[in-house]
């Protein structure tokens, strides 16, 4: 389930209310962290090719305007630096 917002492409899951492009799993945050690692936005639908550029767009525009909340989500997400870099046991 999803909850509609006002934007055209983001809803919000159900479960975590995180902002989401609508018909995708993908987050605004997966599209923020790309961009801030240095894509630009036409880059990053070569990351996710089931998005498009305005949807791009959109989870950045809506990023500008709720930065609090998805770098809330961000810091929710973060792997911890004590495993960053290390294989995962089996």
């Amino acid at each position: 389930m999803e909850t509609i917002t006002s934007y055209r492409y983001i809803v919000r899951k159900t479960e975590t209310q995180e902002p989401v492009i609508r018909g995708t799993r993908i987050s605004v945050r997966d599209v923020v962290e790309q961009w801030k690692m240095g894509m630009s936005p036409d880059e990053i639908p070569s990351v996710y090719p089931h998005i498009t550029l305005a949807q791009v767009f959109e989870a950045l525009a809506y990023y500008q305007d709720n930065k609090e909340e998805i770098e809330s989500f961000i810091g929710k997400n973060k792997i911890p630096e004590s495993l960053s870099g290390k294989a995962l046991s089996r």
